[in-house]
């Protein structure tokens, strides 16, 4: 019997569309996200043939949002987040405060009255938790000095963003609006009376601080605990369960109890489990379903957006849009250099905060539904959302580019400290520096290294430690390329030497020094990055030795198409080993293969 099934409608156009868009954006080398929101453009209503449903793709979009965050707090710990309050506070209040003034001197400039100007400065000052989290996962850069900035630079304003959600109704008869009760409608444990615009800041401020309380006094003790319980019921299914229902349990818990954002619940709960052993299993299983729920929040932007009001509203959307990519970076450059930050640093927050998104959409539609913004107000802050969104990769490759001028300019260009011996060599004669330790990664492409007929040996994982520790045992010259700080502190304290930075660049891996080097070890498990490092390393070194790990037969023959010489399989080392103990030693082996490897650190939790 036909039947309306609006949700599958919404899904399969959603993700259909979004993947040939997003292959053909990649094809012309333009960042998939402009696909995904030209996916969103042809099934919204403002175009002709199939609309899919909007309040529905929002919800599905809202899933992402909290999967991504959750992601984001399995790299993070309390200490982390603690360590950046010093600039991640007064940064964002300050950004959030310049922002909002330059939206409401816009807004006077249009004519509108001061209320309007303030809920329109508000949506202009909060960037896209999901556009700046993919862009600092795309470059690495999540568990970096900047990549915690930028992260507790997002969570306050997170903050703010709940409070001004609370006070706007509180505030909207004397700003102009239509007044509404001032209780606090924060969820279940709302008050039933009028608190008084005061009251409602201090129980808006008293749930979020009740939140982090039951959070870390008792998630800290029940997550891991139940994590832990269900891996060693030996079920990858209930595993994979348990990590959904404890990310969106918490996020939805979050909000209904506390007022607090789905976001920053979610944010939380992946805080917590990082401080579990299976942590890394976690991510690795929540990983599909977070990378297709944050491509249908692109979508549902995309539906938002009206084509024609390019054409309608010119210039108000470039001043709207100058304000986003330009102001705001503008403020939070300054802020980040008043810091003492290095200048690097600064350009990368800035460019991070460059855009909007889905804080912006939720005031805009509360500014409208309690007259204090107008309807064009809320159309110019979805076209200045669309806009900086598909222009945020350019935003970054600019930053790029102006980092060598604004450092010769400022005279702030990095000079590396003396090298002090600091632990056994990496190569036999020579003692390890702290050279590149005590450069950030920040300060420009790292120093080339001196060691010659090296190995390089790309990541640091239980793999790659394994493999870095037999290479020091047998004295042989090597290097780790690395990007994780907490990895890369470990590895100077054990007196390695390493280059900072994801091996795929090409500044990164040059300064590896692959012309001098005798063979290359990719102990990495993504496919398509060891395969761009693969080609780096034949191009500079057509004699160089490269051996590299994969998890199926088809990575196997795409990596040895690439280039490589030998490729190991985990699986398959594994069932060497097995049918190596039933055979007691025998010495035919048994089963043909690469060489030796570990399993691969993405294995779901062993069966009982």
């Amino acid at each position: 019997m036909p039947h309306e099934t609006p949700l599958i409608a919404t899904i399969v156009a959603g993700l259909g569309l979004a993947f040939i868009f997003g292959a053909l954006a990649n094809r012309f080398r333009v960042p998939p996200l402009v696909g995904y929101l030209i996916a969103g453009v042809l099934v919204g209503p403002n175009t002709p043939g199939f609309v899919a449903d909007q309040s529905l793709a929002l919800e599905l979009a809202e899933i992402g949002v909290i999967l991504l965050m959750f992601g984001v707090g399995l790299h993070f710990s309390l200490k982390d987040l603690l360590s950046v309050r010093a600039i991640a506070i007064p940064g964002a209040v300050v950004q959030i405060g310049f922002a909002t003034a330059l939206g409401a001197g816009l807004a006077w400039m249009l004519g509108w009255p001061v209320g309007a100007g303030i809920v329109f400065g508000l949506a202009l000052s909060v960037a896209s938790t999901v556009v700046l989290l993919r862009a600092l996962q795309e470059r690495r850069m999540i568990e970096t000095e900047r990549g915690r900035i930028a992260v507790g630079w997002l969570i306050v304003e997170d903050l703010a963003m709940v409070l001004a959600l609370v006070l706007l109704p509180a505030l909207a008869g004397v700003l102009g609006g239509t007044e509404q009760a001032t209780q606090s409608d924060g969820g279940l444990l709302s008050l039933p009376f009028d608190a008084g615009i005061w009251g409602v800041v201090g129980i808006t401020l008293a749930k979020v601080a009740a939140f982090v309380i039951v959070m870390v006094v008792v998630g800290r003790r029940v997550i891991p605990w139940v994590l832990h319980y269900v891996a060693h019921t030996g079920s990858r299914e209930l595993f994979r369960l348990a990590v959904l229902a404890i990310a969106l349990g918490v996020a939805f818990g979050a909000a209904q109890l506390f007022g607090v954002s789905l976001a920053l619940g979610a944010f939380f709960a992946g805080m917590i489990m990082s401080e579990s052993e299976l942590s890394h299993q976690a991510a690795e299983e929540s990983l599909p379903l977070r990378d297709a729920f944050s491509v249908l929040f692109f979508v549902s932007v995309g539906m938002l957006f009206d084509p024609t009001s390019l054409f309608h509203e010119t210039w108000p959307i470039l001043a709207t849009l100058f304000i986003i990519v330009i102001g705001k970076s503008v403020a939070a450059f300054l802020i980040v250099i008043a810091f003492g930050y290095p200048i690097a640093t600064a350009l990368i927050i800035s460019a991070s905060l460059a855009q909007i998104g889905e804080f912006s959409f939720i005031l805009a539609e509360l500014g409208v539904g309690l007259n204090l913004l107008p309807e064009q107000g809320r159309d110019l802050i979805l076209a200045g959302a669309i806009l900086s969104i598909v222009l945020n990769p350019l935003v970054f490759a600019s930053a790029e580019r102006l980092k060598p001028w604004l450092e010769k300019r400022t005279g702030k260009t990095t000079v590396a400290p003396a090298a002090k011996p600091v632990a056994p060599a990496t190569e036999p004669g020579e003692v390890a520096t702290l050279a590149e330790a005590e450069t950030p990664a920040d300060n420009g492409p790292p120093p080339m290294t001196k060691l010659n007929e090296h190995t390089i040996l790309v990541g640091y994982g239980r793999v790659g430690g394994l493999v870095g520790q037999a290479l020091k045992q047998a004295r042989l010259p090597f290097l780790v390329i690395e990007d994780a700080d907490k990895t890369l502190a470990r590895l100077h304290a054990d007196g390695i030497e390493t280059v900072a930075g994801n091996a795929a660049k090409g500044d990164v891996f040059a300064s590896a020094n692959a012309v001098g080097a005798k063979r290359l070890i990719l102990a990495i498990p993504n496919a398509f990055e060891a395969g761009q490092i693969i080609l780096r390393a034949r191009a500079a070194n057509p004699a160089i030795a490269i051996i590299a790990r994969a998890h199926s037969d088809a990575e196997v023959e795409h990596l040895k198409g690439l280039g490589a010489d030998t490729v190991i399989m985990g699986e398959r080392e594994i069932a060497r080993g097995i049918v190596e103990q039933v055979l007691e030693g025998s010495t035919e082996p048994p089963l043909s293969g690469d060489g030796p490897d570990e399993p691969k650190p993405d294995d779901p939790p062993p069966a009982a």
